[in-house]
């Protein structure tokens, strides 16, 4: 279970303060696929990098599982999102001067497990296991992403966090990588949170929520 408890993010600009997120007190279920939705800058990467320690809130406390993420200092919430966090971003980034199996291994690696054998399952799983040897940049970007959904699963995360991970892609390629991640989380059972902003998505998610007006109301689910 992830918990957000009270939580606000604020910051100043020109002077001015503006108001993330307001008092927002959110939990999101184990093993199903929660989409966050709203319109740019309403805070739903917010949301995603307060669950990662990316970023830490100005009130209130962030929990994964018994975890509280808001109490780690930053060398351990950096180890955690290591050891407990799969990312996909909107722009890939994939390591240019990593092969895509390096690419996929590193999380393993970085984490002092062999990750050989589950990368090469898991690029046969995305469609790019005759590509292992290739750079980065002699791949599409459907390509790339798929290779950041195996780089992501690789060293078998509690949860999966997507910020907008299909925004970079044109719509047919988008789709075919939306229902990919779909796929290979749910077979894992792991829990997804996606922020997007694309209604297509919601049809497929297990809840939703919208951030309007610093606060996150649940749309059904």
């Amino acid at each position: 279970m992830i918990r957000l408890e009270g939580v606000t993010r604020r910051y100043v600009e020109a002077g001015e303060r503006h108001v993330i997120l307001d008092g927002v007190d959110v939990r999101f279920a184990p093993g199903r696929f929660t989409a966050l939705v709203g319109k740019s800058g309403s805070g739903k990467t917010t949301v995603l990098n307060l669950i990662s320690g990316i970023d830490l809130p100005d009130a209130g406390r962030v929990y994964v599982g018994d975890r509280d993420v808001t109490a780690m200092g930053d060398r351990d919430r950096t180890l955690f999102r290591r050891d407990h966090l799969g990312i996909v971003f909107q722009f890939f980034n994939l390591i240019p001067t990593l092969t895509v199996l390096e690419n996929v291994t590193l999380p393993s690696e970085l984490a002092g497990r062999a990750g050989g054998g589950r990368a090469m399952e898991l690029l046969e799983r995305v469609g790019l296991a005759d590509r292992r040897d290739a750079m980065p940049d002699r791949l599409s970007g459907g390509e790339q992403q798929r290779v950041a959904i195996a780089r992501a699963l690789a060293h078998d995360p509690d949860v999966v966090l997507a910020d907008e991970p299909t925004g970079n892609l044109d719509e047919e390629t988008g789709e075919a990588v939306l229902r990919l991640l779909l796929e290979t989380t749910r077979e894992a059972g792991k829990t997804l949170i996606m922020a997007t902003h694309g209604m297509d998505v919601l049809p497929l998610a297990d809840a939703v929520f919208t951030i309007h007006g610093g606060r996150l109301v649940g749309l059904g689910g």
